[in-house]
């Protein structure tokens, strides 16, 4: 063999070689590659199945407190409730009174009241009662009518028609009242 031949065959053995080291790495890239492809498919399907019990358990909890909002409010309807049934009692006996006798009807009366603001309290109702001559409030009180008084001034409370009330600070009904003009 000539030596340009020998040189010829050594460049193509080397050539080959290169090719095979070539090969070799890229298979090992690729066999890392899926590896790697095959871990990230495993974390997300446990993120997906982490996911699905998290919302699952937000599910629950949510369902589980508008149940316990649910028998909350129930609750505090039947305390309210049994505290009115009282008073509607009350009330029927006096209707059912033959006695004729004002003065018993009259305390009983009285006595149903004195319960009605004891229920009230218990419930923290409060009155809304402003007096003559406090300035007309639009977030308390309905003006109903406007007289012409001259010795106060102009949009202040005449007099109350009726009271308001008001729960945790949110009026359940304006007191009603005449205004000065």
């Amino acid at each position: 063999m000539t030596q340009e031949n020998t040189t010829q065959n050594e460049q193509v053995v080397e050539e080959l070689i290169s090719e095979a080291v070539a090969e070799e790495i890229i298979e090992e890239v690729i066999e890392e590659s899926l590896s790697e492809v095959e871990k990230l498919a495993q974390e997300l399907a446990e993120a997906k199945e982490n996911n699905l019990r998290l919302m699952a358990e937000m599910q629950n909890v949510q369902r589980r407190s508008q149940e316990e909002i649910k028998k909350a409010r129930d609750y505090a309807i039947a305390n309210f409730a049994k505290e009115v049934i009282t008073i509607r009692d009350y009330l029927e006996m006096a209707l059912k009174d033959q006695s004729g006798n004002f003065d018993m009807l009259k305390m009983g009366v009285d006595m149903t009241l004195q319960q009605l603001v004891k229920v009230f309290e218990a419930q923290q109702i409060k009155e809304i009662n402003p007096q003559a001559k406090d300035k007309l409030d639009a977030n308390l009180h309905q003006a109903m009518s406007v007289v012409e008084e001259h010795e106060q001034e102009a949009n202040t409370v005449v007099s109350v028609m009726q009271k308001g009330y008001i729960l945790n600070g949110r009026v359940l009904r304006a007191a009603m009242v005449t205004v000065a003009k």
